[in-house]
């Protein structure tokens, strides 16, 4: 399935009240470049509604994914000002995510599963290098800060000669006050990706 940023998002943004939405997203903007500052997984983006870009403001680029893209867009445009509730669920959990998140829309762990099956040392390695948290689930397990509002864990089953990997998912109960399943689903993607080192 093939995605892209419809301009209507940038559109929106650039119709917002820049204190109310910061107020809400837990984000900056800067009047003299009218952009919106979001730090996202520990990175810091620009978003320019006027110029309808996401730019990274470590090295300048804005060649980031459209899922990534369309996440970060609609956390800006809807997040509510609430605190996170520190229950977890799966996608499964989430309204309608039962029918949603299957065929088209299945979270790729499998990305996961193949790039480290046996490996949970690797797994471990690569999740404490992307600043993520130790929580006590699965075989292992960390938290990660995506956005201010917005925190996921990832799972992982070590694989051996009986049962093969595992890996899930997991995010905060309250993301479905901030994102539709289908912006759920662009972030899961993109998770998944950067774990199993599809991307950075």
């Amino acid at each position: 399935m093939t995605y892209s940023i419809d301009i209507s998002y940038f559109k929106e943004l650039a119709g917002k009240n820049p204190e109310d939405l910061c107020r809400l997203a837990l984000c900056d903007y800067d009047k003299n470049e009218k952009a919106y500052m979001l730090s996202v997984w520990g990175k810091d983006y620009g978003i320019y509604a006027d110029d309808c870009k996401i730019v990274s403001l470590r090295n300048g680029k804005s060649d980031i994914n459209a899922l990534f893209g369309l996440f970060i867009l609609y956390y800006l445009l809807k997040s509510k000002e609430i605190q996170v509730n520190g229950e977890w669920i799966s996608e499964k959990d989430i309204p309608g995510g039962a029918t949603f998140f299957r065929g088209p829309h299945k979270i790729p762990t499998q990305l996961i599963e193949r790039r480290y099956e046996k490996d949970i040392q690797g797994f471990k390695e690569t999740c404490e290098r992307m600043s993520g948290k130790l929580i006590n689930m699965a075989d292992a397990a960390y938290s990660f800060q995506i956005t201010p509002r917005i925190p996921a864990a990832v799972l992982f089953w070590n694989g051996d000669d009986e049962f093969q990997p595992e890996s899930k998912i997991l995010f905060d109960k309250t993301i479905t006050e901030h994102l539709t399943p289908d912006i759920i689903f662009c972030l899961a993607v993109e998770i998944c990706q950067r774990i199993s080192g599809d991307i950075e």
